[in-house]
């Protein structure tokens, strides 16, 4: 699963906020209430965020292996 808790981090340490993402740089609220829910965005979005935020892909999001998934492999 892919998880976008640091988004929210990253955001708050570049002060920038949901408001301008949806105002200034044209981010629809669909789009952030997914990444909320940790649901599939687009690589095109995580693009934009990486470069709204000047950060690196890790920066906004992390991926979380399902344990009895890999201990099996």
């Amino acid at each position: 699963m892919i998880k976008y808790d640091r988004l929210w981090e990253t955001m708050k340490k570049r002060g920038v906020s949901q408001y301008k993402l949806i105002n200034e740089h044209n981010v629809s609220s669909g789009q952030l209430d997914r990444l909320r829910k940790n649901e599939h965005v687009s690589t095109f979005t995580l693009d934009k965020l990486c470069r709204i935020l000047s950060c690196r892909l890790e920066d906004i999001a992390e991926i979380e292996l399902d344990k009895e998934k890999t201990e099996g492999k």
